[in-house]
C-alpha cells in the first residue's frame, strides 16, 4: 500500500534571518490572539523561496525571508532586504507573473490599508529586492482596503468607501453603515519598467464586507468572518467573472441560486442583485459556516464547512460534497485549519492532524500527526506534493514505499504482497462494524483494534486469510471450518486483488480489457448480497466512472436476452432481482414532475437506487429495451412468493410502483414522450394508462388512440367508461376522430344512457362565437359536433334501453308447477317409526295398498 510521511526539508538555515524567522513564527503559531493567527499573517511565494510574515503589532510591517539559489555569490555580497518606505498596516502581498523573468527575479506588490501599493522586484543578479516604484491603487484618498487578489490581468479589490461616496441605494432591512464596501477592479501590465497599471472600475456598490478569492478566471467573494456577521446576506455567497461581468450567487446549502448579467458600462449594485434572493434569505436557515477555503485554479472553490464537510463549489454552481471529518474535529481544534489542493490529493490540517483526500471520489489516503501546527501552501515547482510549513521549518509530504518499487515497465511486482493487503481490509471493514455498534464517541482505529485484545473475529480472520495465500496447512479445526465457509469469498478476493494488480502493470492496449473485468466482478460482487448506503454510492460511482463497461457488465450479470419479438429474457437468479427492485420511498430525495425525475436541493452525493441505476444505463445505451425491461421486472416482483418484494403489484403511500420508477430516468423536456407512452401502458395501470391515452391526444396520433382505446377497454369496465368518456369529450370539441366514430360507438358501455351521453356532449361542446348551419348538417370547415354524427350512437343506445334486459331473465322465468314440498323433519331428533305410519305409507288415499316411493 501506498503510504505517505512527512519529512522536513529546511529549518530555515538557508534562509535570509532564518532565526528571527523562527521566533517570530513561534510567537505567531502560538499566539491565542485571532488577528495574529499564522494562517491569516503568513505568505509564502510561489516558487517557496520567499517568506513574508505580515506583523500588526507591536507597529505595523513586514518581515520578509529569502532563500537564495547561488549561496557562495551571496556571501561575497551585501544583500538588499525588502524595506518599506512608509510604516502603514499592510493588508496583503501579491505576486505577479511576467514572461521575461529570469534569474529566479519575481515582481511583488505590496498593498497598504489605505490604498497605497508598492512594487518591488526580487533579482539574485542584483542581490535581492529593488523598489520599482509606488503607486495608488484607490481613487478615494480616504478609501480603506479589506482584501486584494489577482485574476488574470486585473487587480481585484475590496474597499471600505467613505459614507458620502456611497451611493444612495442600501439594503432598508439592514443598517446602511454595514454596506460601506465596494468591489473594484484595474488592470495591469508587467514590464522591465515596473507594473502599469489601468483605470479603477467599482463592479459592485452597497455590499458587505467580502474577501475577494481568485479561482481562474472567476473570482468568490466569501464573507469575512472577522467582521461582525450581517445575519440575512451571510447565508451567500458570490463568484464574479471580471471578464464578463457575470455575477452568481451561491449557497453552501443549495448551490447556485441567481445568475445575473451586469448591463454594459453600468455599475451593478448588490441591493439589486440579492432582491430575487430576498425570498431565500428571509428563512429561517442558517447555512454552515465556511472555515476554510482553497481555490483549485480552475474556476473552482475548495470549502471547508462548519460541519466537518470538505466541498467543492464548482464553476458551473454545482456544489460537490467530497469529504467528512469525524464529528466534533473542528471544535476541537478551533481556527487552525489549512487546506490545499495537489492535483488529485486535498491536503487538510486540523489541529495537529493531517489529512489527505483523493479529490476525485473522496477517499481518505492517509491520517498523519503532527508534532506541531502548520500552514500548507503549494510551491508551483513542485504542484503535486504537500507542503507546509511550521515553527520548525519547510516540510513535504512524500511517498516512500512508492518510490521504493517503482520499476521499469513490464517488470514483475514481486514486493506486492496480497495477504497483508487483504489482511489490512479485514480490519478497516472492522473498524466500520464495531464503530457502528459502539457507544462511545471514541473514533476506532486499526491500531486500536489489533492491540486491544477485545476483538477476536478480525485477528482470526486475517490469520485464515494469510494461511490461505500461502497455502500453510491449518491447525485449528475451527479454521478448516472456517475456511471452507469462506472460501468463495476468499477466491473472489483473490481474484479481484490480481485484476488491480494487473492493472497496474498493464499497458494502454490491454487496460480497457482489464477494466472490464474489474467493473464486471465489482458489480456482480455488489449486487450479490444486500446493499448498503456506502455500497450504493460506491456502485453509483462505478456507473458515473465506466458507463460502457457497466452496461456490458448489466447484460452479463442480468444474463439479459433479447429474442426475435422484440421482448427481454433473463435467467438471472430471484435473489438478485430482489436487490434490482429494492423499493424507494416516496419521502427520498428525488420527486417526479409529470412521470419524470427532478432532484431537489439534496447533497450532491445522494446514491441512485439500483433499480434507476439499471433503467438510466439501458436509456442511454439501447432506449428501445426499456419498456420491455420494466416488462421483466413487473414479471418477476409478480412471480415473486415473497410478499415483502412485490413491489409491482400494489401502489402505496410507503413505495413507488415501478413504472414511475422506470420514467424517473427520462428528461423533463418532453423529448421521448413515445417512449414515455410505451412505459406508462407497460404498467398496465388505470391512470397510466389514462395518462398515455392523454399524451397520444396531445400529440394527434388518433389511430394509436384508437388502439390503446380497443386494446384496454376490455380489462374492466371502470377503465372502459373511462376511456368512451374522455374520447366522446374530444369529439365534442373537433372532428379529428370522425374517421374513427364507428369504433367509438362499439366502445360504449352497457350501462351508459342517452341522458348521459348528451350530458357529456353539452358539457364539452367548444364555445364559439361562429353560428351553425343546422342541427343535423354542418358546413364543411365547421368544427362544431352535429346530431348526425352522433345518431348511431344515440340510436343503438336508445334500442338498448327500450329493449328488455335479458340480464335477469333466466331468474324472472318461473315453472308452471312449483316444485314439490321436501319433507319436513326437526334436525336432530331420531325419526321413529310407528305402526300408524306403516299402515298410512302401505295404503293410498282411498285406502288402497301402494308401493313405496
Amino acid at each position: 500500500m501506498t503510504r505517505h510521511a512527512l519529512e522536513q526539508v529546511t529549518d530555515f538555515g538557508d534562509f535570509t534571518r532564518g532565526k528571527e524567522l523562527k521566533e517570530v513564527l513561534k510567537q505567531s503559531f502560538n499566539s491565542s490572539s485571532p488577528s495574529q493567527n499564522c494562517l491569516s499573517n503568513v505568505r509564502v511565494s510561489p516558487d517557496g523561496r520567499h517568506i513574508h510574515v505580515i506583523q500588526q503589532t507591536p507597529k505595523s510591517g513586514l518581515m520578509t525571508c529569502d532563500k537564495y539559489q547561488r549561496a557562495h555569490l551571496v556571501q561575497c555580497q551585501k544583500q538588499l532586504d525588502l524595506v518599506l518606505t512608509r510604516n502603514l498596516p499592510i493588508v496583503d502581498v501579491i505576486y505577479f507573473a511576467h514572461s521575461s523573468a529570469d534569474d529566479g527575479s519575481t515582481v511583488l506588490g505590496v498593498i497598504f490599508e489605505n490604498g497605497k501599493v508598492e512594487f518591488w522586484r526580487f533579482s539574485e543578479r542584483k542581490s535581492g529586492w529593488n523598489l520599482f516604484h509606488s503607486a495608488d491603487l484607490c481613487n478615494s484618498p480616504r478609501a480603506k482596503i479589506v482584501s486584494v487578489c489577482l485574476c488574470q490581468n486585473f487587480i481585484i479589490w475590496c474597499e471600505e468607501r467613505p459614507p458620502s461616496e456611497l451611493q444612495s441605494s442600501s439594503v432598508s432591512s439592514v443598517p446602511r453603515n454595514n454596506f460601506r464596501f465596494c468591489i473594484c477592479k484595474r488592470t495591469f501590465e508587467v514590464d522591465e519598467g515596473g507594473v502599469s497599471l489601468g483605470g479603477v472600475k467599482i463592479a459592485l456598490h452597497n455590499n458587505p464586507c467580502y474577501l475577494v478569492v481568485s479561482s481562474g478566471d472567476l473570482v468568490y467573494l466569501l464573507p469575512d468572518t472577522n467582521e461582525h456577521p450581517i445575519i440575512p446576506v451571510s447565508k451567500v455567497f458570490l463568484a464574479w467573472s471580471p471578464q464578463h461581468d457575470i455575477f452568481k450567487v451561491h449557497s453552501v446549502s443549495s448551490g447556485t441560486l441567481l445568475i445575473r448579467n451586469s448591463t454594459a458600462n453600468k455599475e451593478s449594485d448588490f441591493k439589486r442583485l440579492v432582491t430575487d434572493c430576498i425570498g431565500i434569505l428571509s428563512l429561517n436557515i442558517t447555512p454552515p459556516d465556511i472555515c476554510g477555503f482553497c481555490p483549485t485554479g480552475a474556476g473552482d472553490l475548495l470549502l471547508l464547512l462548519s460541519t466537518g464537510w470538505v466541498c467543492t463549489m464548482q464553476r458551473d454552481g454545482v456544489l460537490r460534497h467530497i469529504y467528512k471529518l469525524p464529528d466534533n474535529c473542528l471544535t476541537t481544534c478551533g481556527t487552525q485549519n489549512s487546506l490545499k489542493l495537489y492535483r488529485d490529493i486535498i491536503a487538510l490540517t486540523a489541529g495537529r492532524m493531517m489529512y489527505l483526500i483523493d479529490a476525485k471520489c473522496g477517499l481518505e489516503m492517509q491520517r498523519i500527526t503532527l508534532k506541531r501546527e502548520g500552514l500548507l501552501f503549494v510551491n508551483c515547482l513542485e504542484s503535486h506534493s504537500p507542503q507546509m510549513l511550521s515553527e520548525s521549518g519547510l516540510f513535504v509530504v512524500i511517498q516512500r514505499e512508492v518510490e521504493a518499487k517503482l520499476k521499469p515497465s513490464g517488470a514483475h511486482s514481486e514486493n506486492i504482497n496480497p495477504s497483508a493487503i487483504l489482511a489490512e481490509a479485514v480490519f478497516e471493514e472492522a473498524c466500520k462494524y464495531y464503530q457502528q455498534r459502539s457507544l462511545s464517541t471514541t473514533q476506532l482505529t486499526v491500531e486500536k483494534l489489533k492491540k486491544g485484545g477485545m476483538f477476536q473475529a478480525p485477528i482470526s480472520l486475517a490469520a485464515i486469510i494469510r494461511d490461505y495465500l500461502s497455502n500453510q496447512k491449518m491447525k485449528s479445526a475451527g479454521h478448516e471450518k472456517l475456511l471452507s465457509s469462506l472460501d468463495s469469498e476468499l477466491k473472489s478476493l483473490v481474484a479481484l486483488e490480481d485484476i488491480k494488480t494487473s492493472m497496474v502493470k498493464a499497458s494502454e492496449k490491454n487496460l480497457a480489457n482489464s477494466c472490464e473485468t474489474l467493473v464486471h466482478q465489482e458489480i456482480s460482487r455488489l449486487l450479490s448480497s444486500e446493499i448498503d448506503r456506502e455500497n450504493l454510492q460506491y456502485l453509483n460511482s462505478i456507473f458515473n466512472l465506466f458507463p460502457t463497461e457497466t452496461w456490458q457488465a448489466v447484460q452479463t450479470v442480468l444474463q439479459l436476452r433479447c429474442n426475435g419479438e422484440g421482448s427481454l429474457s433473463s435467467k438471472a437468479p430471484a435473489e438478485l432481482w430482489k436487490i434490482v427492485l429494492c423499493p424507494v420511498q416516496t419521502t427520498a430525495n428525488f420527486t417526479h414532475c409529470n412521470g419524470q425525475q427532478l432532484q431537489t436541493h439534496a447533497p450532491a452525493n445522494v446514491a441512485v437506487p439500483v433499480f434507476e441505476l439499471l433503467c438510466h444505463t439501458i436509456f442511454k445505451f439501447q432506449p428501445s429495451w426499456l419498456p420491455r425491461f420494466l416488462e421483466l421486472a413487473q414479471q418477476q416482483s409478480v412471480s415473486s412468493t415473497t410478499s415483502s418484494w412485490s413491489f409491482g403489484v400494489k401502489e402505496s403511500s410507503e413505495s413507488l410502483p415501478l413504472y414511475k420508477r422506470a420514467l424517473a430516468v427520462l428528461p423533463c423536456k418532453g423529448a421521448y414522450q413515445d417512449l414515455e407512452v410505451e412505459l406508462l401502458l407497460c404498467s398496465q395501470r388505470p391512470n397510466a394508462v389514462m395518462q398515455a391515452l392523454r399524451i397520444l391526444m396531445g400529440l394527434g396520433q388518433w389511430d394509436r388512440v384508437t388502439q390503446v382505446a380497443q386494446r384496454f377497454c376490455c380489462q374492466s369496465p371502470l377503465l372502459n367508461k373511462e376511456i368512451f368518456t374522455t374520447l366522446l369529450c374530444e369529439v365534442s370539441q373537433h372532428r379529428h376522430l370522425d374517421p374513427y366514430l364507428d369504433l367509438l360507438w362499439a366502445l360504449c358501455p352497457e350501462d351508459m344512457t342517452v341522458t348521459g351521453i348528451l350530458n357529456i356532449v353539452l358539457k364539452n361542446l367548444p364555445s364559439s362565437g361562429q353560428s351553425c348551419t343546422g342541427p343535423f348538417q354542418g358546413s364543411q370547415h365547421s368544427s362544431q359536433l352535429t346530431i348526425g354524427l352522433l345518431k348511431p350512437l344515440l340510436t343503438k343506445v336508445l334500442q338498448r334501453e327500450t329493449k328488455p334486459s335479458q340480464r335477469y331473465a333466466d331468474i324472472l322465468q318461473s315453472p308452471t308447477h312449483p316444485p314439490p314440498t321436501p319433507p319436513r323433519q326437526v334436525k336432530g331428533l331420531p325419526k321413529v317409526t310407528t305402526e300408524l305410519d306403516i299402515d298410512l305409507s302401505e295404503r293410498g288415499p282411498s285406502g288402497s295398498q301402494v308401493g313405496l316411493v
